[in-house]
């Protein structure tokens, strides 16, 4: 087996940055890709950063699934590891950012819409390839329609047609889009490392969470909440902090 690993790992300054080095196939996700991208979020979410950046080298983010693999294997393979990988980016308690300078395809794009925010370069095109191979974009469109509205996005499901960066902030698919990915990263990382830890977790569990609820339940929750958060030390020393002018220290 090629020695070289095709996901890394890096942790600094508490962001663990994660990037997919498998230019040969342009990223595509073949069983050891999404297997070491598993490996290295066990390691990243063991770690003490506080953010995960999700990024790549070479010209593509995502190919999409690694077709070549595919077509040599018995049956149509088990996607399981791949629905495992993507809900760990939507539920780990750590915000996850994509970082995407290239081209993404099919279930690329469902790997980047797992990440709670997504810059991307202003060049980058999408497309949701499948039909044209013959198949759906099944299990990616649970992340895709997490975000996304279901008629903002039917053309390029139907199609397969590419579309633009600036189409898919315009349809929520992405949260950012410059030409600066490295340096609008940095900046958000900068910004989550500011918040308190358990503060930032549960803004991440309350995004993904109120949209479904009614709102008598939504009040109910989030009044608990709040009064929880504003009776923790992290609201105790974030108050300090403010009147005596000075960046908060928070509380491990």
């Amino acid at each position: 087996m090629d020695a070289h690993p095709l996901v890394r790992l890096d942790i600094a300054d508490g962001v663990a940055t994660i990037t997919l080095d498998s230019q040969h196939n342009r990223n595509a996700l073949s069983r050891r890709l999404v297997a070491e991208l598993g490996s290295c979020l066990d390691d990243a979410e063991a770690s003490d950063a506080r953010v995960i950046v999700l990024r790549h080298d070479g010209p593509a983010f995502c190919s999409g699934a690694d077709l070549k693999e595919r077509a040599a294997g018995d049956g149509p393979g088990d996607s399981s590891p791949m629905v495992a990988v993507m809900r760990r980016l939507i539920d780990s308690d750590r915000p996850t950012i994509a970082a995407v300078d290239g081209a993404v395809r099919a279930g690329g794009i469902g790997l980047m819409a797992s990440c709670d925010l997504v810059v991307v370069h202003t060049d980058v095109t999408f497309a949701l390839t499948e039909v044209r191979i013959g198949v759906a974009a099944a299990i990616i469109s649970v992340p895709i329609l997490r975000r996304v509205p279901a008629g903002k996005i039917a053309a390029a499901m139907l199609t397969g047609e590419p579309f633009t960066a600036a189409s898919a902030r315009d349809m929520g698919l992405v949260t950012h889009v410059g030409d600066d990915v490295e340096g609008a990263v940095a900046q958000l990382c900068a910004g989550v490392l500011a918040g308190a830890p358990r503060a930032v977790a549960a803004t991440k569990q309350l995004l993904h969470r109120v949209p479904g609820l009614d709102l008598d339940t939504a009040f109910d929750e989030m009044r608990s909440l709040s009064d929880q958060l504003f009776r923790g030390p992290d609201a105790a020393e974030g108050m300090a902090a403010f009147r005596e002018k000075r960046p908060p220290v928070w509380p491990s």
